[in-house]
């Protein structure tokens, strides 16, 4: 729930109380395993690993992340494998642990087969999730994450909920044609981001964070759970680095070359990633979240029926 919640306190709605609905299917479906023991392992190197035992991905992180930075601050830099998990929820609130501990981060995911690489014109990629994240003193981190999509497909669920039509270039039909109609791109396939760069990205993705660390595609993952209705099982990959022990002996402190930098592109006129979301963060600290009526709705819908509402 705290990454629920923190999708909603950053106005974040692709990854706030909308999830429940998804994270609840996929437990009546049994597709997810509601009393996982997440087992922890590793030896003198730098990779580490989490088994979730078929769990969701959020407990499993948070068992494997103290020790994540502790073996990154102790080589410089550290893996952090997450094995058979599910996976729900966006990876910044991940990034960000990481980031309050004084490291750089970097995380990423298949999902299930749903975007179409470029010039293809059926699913195969997965929205492929990426995140970074650069340690700031005092303030909030930089940090990014997006999927490799050109939308994360929960905005094209919120699209097709509210009845409003896709920009164009997001996504084509069953057919292969482009549609900016939410149903028929469900039905068909996203694009990713930057054609042919993102569909790069996308690939290598799935290649460090599934075939890497032994675990599902994103084609693996859609034929495991036969619909793309649940919140798909696969690995996760994250890395993290302290950018003092990749400094050492060299002029300047990276953390100050850094805000230079960060100034510069403010400088411009630019806006750093993630600024409306820390904005929107700040807001909610003090004056709460606001939830619309069908939120309210749906969770008193959830509350009352439990796995029978979905």
């Amino acid at each position: 729930m705290r990454v629920i919640v923190a999708g909603e306190r950053d106005a974040c709605k692709s990854h706030g109380v909308y999830r429940l609905e998804g994270c609840l299917r996929t437990i009546k479906a049994g597709k997810v395993e509601t009393h996982a023991n997440p087992v922890f392992s590793a030896d003198e190197g730098a990779i580490l690993r989490i088994d979730a035992d078929g769990g969701f991905a959020n407990a499993a992180f948070e068992l494997g992340a103290p020790r994540l930075v502790e073996r990154a601050h102790e080589l410089g830099m550290a893996a952090l494998v997450i094995n058979d998990c599910t996976h729900f929820s966006a990876l910044w609130p991940e990034i960000e642990a990481l980031t309050d501990k004084g490291v750089a981060a970097m995380a990423m995911c298949p999902s299930y087969a749903s975007v179409a690489p470029s010039g293809g014109t059926a699913p195969l990629l997965g929205t492929n999730p990426f995140a970074f994240g650069w340690p700031r003193k005092d303030q909030p981190p930089y940090v990014f994450d997006f999927a490799t999509s050109v939308a994360a497909r929960g905005e094209i669920e919120l699209h097709r909920q509210a009845g409003k039509p896709l920009p164009e270039g997001w996504a084509i039909d069953r057919e292969g044609n482009p549609t900016t109609d939410p149903a028929a791109a469900l039905e068909g396939a996203m694009l990713p981001f930057g054609s042919h760069k993102g569909s790069a990205i996308s690939t290598m993705i799935e290649l460090l964070a599934g075939v890497m660390i032994g675990d599902l595609t994103s084609p693996e993952a859609l034929e495991a759970l036969g619909t793309t209705t649940l919140a798909p099982a696969h690995g996760e990959l994250i890395l993290a680095f302290d950018p003092t022990r990749f400094a050492n002996g060299r002029p300047g402190d990276p953390f100050e070359r850094a805000e230079t930098l960060f100034e510069a592109i403010a400088g411009q006129g630019a806006r750093l990633p993630s600024q409306r979301r820390f904005a929107a963060r700040k807001k909610s600290l003090t004056e709460g979240i606001e939830l619309s009526a069908e939120e309210w709705s749906m969770l008193e819908r959830l509350k009352e029926k439990g796995l029978a509402a979905v």
